[in-house]
């Protein structure tokens, strides 16, 4: 029986995928790991260990170079919390345009006095607000996420501009077409009376919100950040708030430095809190678990390339390894030299690393498989039967 470890609460609904595995948060030497924000850098990786599946997009709470160094698929589960993130940013558009967070903190300080209504209207003037309706609005990152920001925001009647070097074919396809497009991110900041960012945290995306970048944006624009505080630079937006070169900043967040300015809301980090967020991403992890430990079929992997193949031969040989030249002829070389004819294969490369499928139409013996071990370069080799 394979065994999952929970590091976090995940929804019920993975229980259901789990069905004949061990599951739970006190597995010990795990086959796999599920978790949503627990911190696993200084977590042990177990010699059993063989994929660990985040419910949730970002992975930079997990070792990803590590895992990789040692033939571990770590998963995760872009789109499933698209829409909870799409209606948060939303509800910060409006926030941002009307000062409805501080007009809702005064309103609690009325309470006791007499003829609240009067001193309602006396007060309110203070927290007068602008309408999104045909302001222009920058989306920065134009995935799951920024798509449907995009999208809506196209029929809640505002102006899109988008930017994205490394946009997919299929989010493309699902952007409308009423949404311009830019090649150069400086046309998002000096001409955006709203900025969204949806770009994964990077080296290259690190601080890239900045006091220069700042300074190039529409005065009075109001930028949100649900993707990674990272991005920007914290002192640096606390000064374009002060200044009121930058109206609002709303951020999923918080930090020690942001908290308390007057101009800046925080947000708990709420993006993905909403109970179908967190079931779309539990199932969809969980199935991407349990089709890589069963079939060695690897979707939506962060470190090593998609590759998935129907099971319909005698045996499955998985194989993580270098992406480097004459490696392939080696692995197809020893299984040759056993005798074994390969049915199907599939091999593709992400980056410095591979993964490659053998489907064999005889079980290989323990020695082949060590054959394959000791070639230069392979990393990993489970068989599946």
């Amino acid at each position: 029986m394979m065994k999952i470890l929970k590091l976090n609460a995940i929804s019920p609904v993975a229980d259901e995928t789990f069905k004949g595995y061990e599951y739970s948060e006190n597995v010990q030497n795990p086959d796999g790991i599920m978790l949503r924000s627990f911190a696993m850098h200084d977590y042990p990786l177990g010699g059993n260990l063989l994929a660990v599946a985040r419910a949730g997009a970002g992975v930079n709470n997990i070792p990803v170079e590590k895992c990789t160094q040692q033939g571990i698929v770590v998963f995760n589960t872009p789109g499933a919390n698209a829409n909870a993130v799409k209606e948060l940013v939303l509800c910060e558009l409006f926030l941002g345009g009307r000062k409805i967070t501080d007009a809702i903190d005064w309103v609690k300080t009325l309470k006791g006095q007499q003829e609240i209504g009067k001193l309602v209207e006396k007060g309110k003037s203070k927290f007068a607000g602008g309408e999104i309706l045909g302001k222009r609005l920058g989306v920065v990152g134009l995935g799951a996420i920024g798509a449907a920001v995009a999208n809506a925001a196209i029929e809640l009647g505002m102006n899109v501009i988008g930017y994205d070097p490394f946009i997919s074919v299929r989010s493309a396809w699902l952007l409308n077409s009423r949404v311009e497009f830019t090649s150069n991110l400086a046309d998002i900041f000096t001409t955006c009376d709203y900025i969204t960012l949806h770009v994964p945290f990077t080296p290259d995306t690190k601080g890239m919100i900045n006091q220069k970048t700042l300074a190039t944006c529409k005065d009075g624009a109001v930028i949100i950040n649900n993707a990674r505080g990272e991005l920007v630079v914290s002192k640096d937006m606390i000064q374009a708030t002060e200044s009121g070169k930058i109206a609002r900043y709303i951020t999923d967040f918080p930090d020690e430095d942001l908290l308390g300015n007057p101009n800046i809301i925080c947000v708990p980090h709420l993006g993905a809190s909403t109970p179908e967020a967190e079931d779309n991403c539990a199932y969809m992890a969980g199935k991407q678990l349990t089709d890589y430990l069963e079939n060695g079929n690897i979707t939506n992997s962060v470190n090593y390339p998609a590759v998935s193949m129907p099971r319909n031969s005698k045996a499955r040989v998985c194989v993580h390894h270098k992406n480097i030249k004459e490696i392939l002829s080696k692995i197809l070389g020893v299984v040759a030299s056993q005798g074994i004819n390969v049915a199907h294969i599939q091999d593709s490369s992400k980056g410095e690393y591979a993964y490659l499928i053998l489907d064999l139409d005889e079980v290989p013996t323990e020695a082949t498989l060590e054959l394959l071990k000791h070639i230069q370069g392979v990393i990993r080799v489970r068989m599946i039967g």
